[in-house]
């Protein structure tokens, strides 16, 4: 853990405000010190059984978000993806072909132990994506609308589209507002289509706007605001990339670092 500490600051030093993290769910557990420290052992020995892989995970992922408060970063979870689901093609061709598959995906249960621990701790954000559409207002809005920990992230990977971005709007709008989802952020390595995704979501965020006004449930100006908002200021707000504001933060959580 110390190890992990000192890889954050070298990042943080170096500018980044946030950390990513891609496990196959989004579960989390808050182990006793014995506990986990038996379990690191099993895992580092190589003689662990699928549930220890899953459970060192559900772990670790508590334990990234507790150093946040120290360093001020920001959390990404990005679960559900079955990846290389096809095994003859992996055996022939090796990983990451393009045979990543969308999972039903937990957030209720699974963020239970976290959010125990640090679901109401000020200053800390984590940003939850979803492969599963299914969730977004049974458990995802819910979640966001009630822990301030939480905040949803844009529609991601095959949901990264029009109507995937529609489907997110209409569904995690009522429960979660504007405030608790993070504008438009983009992982992409296709560099030069980075200005089209950004045009395509302020486009249909727009359009999601506009639908409101002309329902006379929104009126304009606030739907003007709101548009900056989504296409610009959430964004900025929630990954600190005001670099006084993120200075402010992590200088302020120094202090306790081990």
């Amino acid at each position: 853990l110390a190890a992990l500490a000192r890889r954050r600051e070298t990042f943080a030093a170096h500018g980044a405000t946030s950390t990513d993290h891609g496990h196959p769910t989004a579960a989390t557990a808050d182990l006793g010190d014995a506990e986990a420290t038996a379990l690191f052992e099993r895992v580092r020995r190589g003689g662990h059984s699928p549930a220890d892989a899953e459970r060192f995970r559900a772990q670790m992922l508590t334990e990234m978000v507790r150093m946040s408060l120290d360093d001020g970063l920001v959390v990404q979870l990005h679960p559900g993806s079955w990846r290389n689901h096809d095994r003859a093609s992996h055996r022939r061709f090796g990983p990451d072909i393009g045979a990543d598959i969308p999972m039903a995906t937990s957030y209720v249960d699974a963020l239970k132990p976290l959010l125990d621990r640090f679901g109401n701790e000020p200053g800390l954000t984590l940003v939850l994506f979803t492969l599963d559409e299914t969730t977004y207002s049974r458990e995802l809005a819910p979640l966001a609308g009630y822990y301030p920990l939480l905040k949803l992230g844009a529609p991601w990977w095959f949901h990264d589209s029009v109507e995937g971005m529609r489907r997110f709007r209409a569904q995690a709008t009522e429960t979660a507002g504007f405030a608790n989802t993070v504008g438009f952020t983009d992982d992409t390595r296709a560099l030069l289509s980075i200005p089209a995704r950004h045009d395509v979501a302020r486009r249909v965020d727009c359009g999601f706007l506009a639908g409101l006004v002309a329902e006379h449930r929104l009126d304009e100006d606030d739907a003007t605001e709101l548009a900056v908002d989504l296409a610009y200021r959430l964004a900025k707000e929630t990954y600190r990339t005001d670099e006084s504001t993120f200075s402010a933060t992590a200088t302020g959580s120094a202090g306790s670092s081990p």
